[in-house]
């Protein structure tokens, strides 16, 4: 406790107060290897799967991120979703067709340490709920393979989508999570794993209007209603990816997206085409583009309006109104930039560094802030300046 005493002005009353250091915070910054998907052609993977993950944590090295996160996914030969209906290709940088055992852990484990890379998690994100018994069964063994796979990496977490049963109501739906997906969960936990869920409502994954397919999914104002209910210690980490409104597509159609005479539908029946089946998405696309952070423009008015993302508000507001352990919460970069989606290194490495370096920067311009406001300030009792977020309006 050191003595502050001034002698004359607004704070004299504080005689004594604590002088606290500043001392920011910051995340760790990583990368989804779904970013690259065809880093190692598959020519070279497939009879070698794990060159892939060793060639991803030298590039990893090569962006400059602290993490990956590896992505898991059924191999191509094995999906029930065609890769010509993805909005986004799959990516098993992870390939589970063979055990992942001890030694094929040894080796991934040398390739990261090798490159000073870390691993946040292992993401597979498919329909959990998925309303085909036989399919929802492949796909559930699979994730209980991701399980096994992360304890032998020495990963703490997993992260993956909860998803929709297309047949039935939402309601019904909580009842398939209670029987279907809770499971799961207590396997996750049986091995000392977290489920994170990633939150988006893939509208794309039916030629049906459903627009919220994952009913694990949020809002905009979620850290604030959190905070509200009790339940802000429900976030452990981040997907750093936004998205650009398209005011033009909002008028035309809403924020349900287009409606009708999408494409995916030919002759009153849904197409068999896959290629037609991916313009269900344009239930997203016509009024929205996934952003990389660091691509879209500077646009002030945009922020309050909520058409794109003001980064240093998101990376403020989670230390703000959220239950954190921040030095170990991961910001994971998540690449689905349409016009920016290259299957070439060496065109992408500099976009991808650019986004990378703006969300560390912005994450330590949010730490500092957080740091002198609520830390050194505070300690000392002098007030932050000017009036800030309003819940619900800003």
């Amino acid at each position: 406790m050191k003595r502050a005493i001034s002698p004359s002005g607004p704070y004299d009353k504080m005689a004594a107060m604590s002088i606290r250091p500043f001392e920011p915070t910051f995340m760790k910054v990583g990368v989804l290897t779904a970013a690259l998907q065809e880093l190692t052609p598959r020519a070279v993977r497939d009879p070698d799967p794990d060159r892939a993950i060793e060639e991803w944590a030298e590039f990893a090295r090569e962006l400059n991120a602290g993490y990956i996160q590896l992505s898991a996914a059924l191999h191509p030969s094995e999906t029930d979703v065609p890769p010509e209906a993805m909005l986004d290709p799959v990516a098993n940088t992870l390939d589970l067709r063979r055990p992942f055992d001890k030694d094929r852990a040894r080796r991934v484990g040398a390739a990261l340490k090798a490159n000073g890379v870390g691993l946040s998690d292992i993401g597979y994100f498919d329909n959990m709920l998925h309303h085909d018994a036989a399919v929802r069964r492949k796909k559930h063994e699979f994730m209980l393979r991701v399980f096994d796979a992360a304890v032998l990496l020495g990963v703490n977490a997993v992260c993956g989508f909860v998803g929709r049963n297309q047949q039935h109501s939402m309601d019904q739906n909580l009842v398939d999570f209670e029987q279907q997906f809770v499971p799961l969960l207590e396997a996750a936990k049986s091995r000392g794993l977290s489920y994170r869920v990633e939150q988006c409502p893939m509208p794309g994954w039916t030629t049906g209007d459903n627009w919220h397919n994952n009913i694990a999914y949020t809002t905009r104002s979620i850290f604030q209603y959190l905070k509200d209910t009790g339940y802000n210690f429900l976030v452990g980490g981040f997907h750093v990816k936004g998205q650009v409104i398209d005011s033009k597509g909002v008028a035309a159609w809403g924020y349900g997206g287009q409606t009708v005479e999408r494409g995916d539908w030919v002759g009153g029946q849904p197409s068999q085409n896959a290629a037609d089946q991916l313009n269900a998405w344009k239930k997203h696309t016509v009024f929205t583009e996934h952003e990389l952070p660091g691509t879209a423009r500077h646009d002030p008015l945009a922020y309050l309006q909520n058409r794109t993302v003001d980064w240093l508000d998101h990376q403020l507001a989670a230390r703000e109104l959220l239950q954190l352990d921040v030095a170990n919460t991961h910001l994971v970069v998540e690449h689905e930039y349409p016009k920016a989606r290259l299957q070439d290194r060496e065109r992408l490495k500099p976009i991808l560094q650019g986004a990378i370096a703006f969300v560390r920067r912005v994450d330590e311009a949010a730490a500092c802030m957080f740091a002198l406001q609520h830390e050194v300030l505070a300690a000392q009792g002098i007030p932050v300046q000017g009036v800030g977020r309003q819940a619900y309006r800003s």
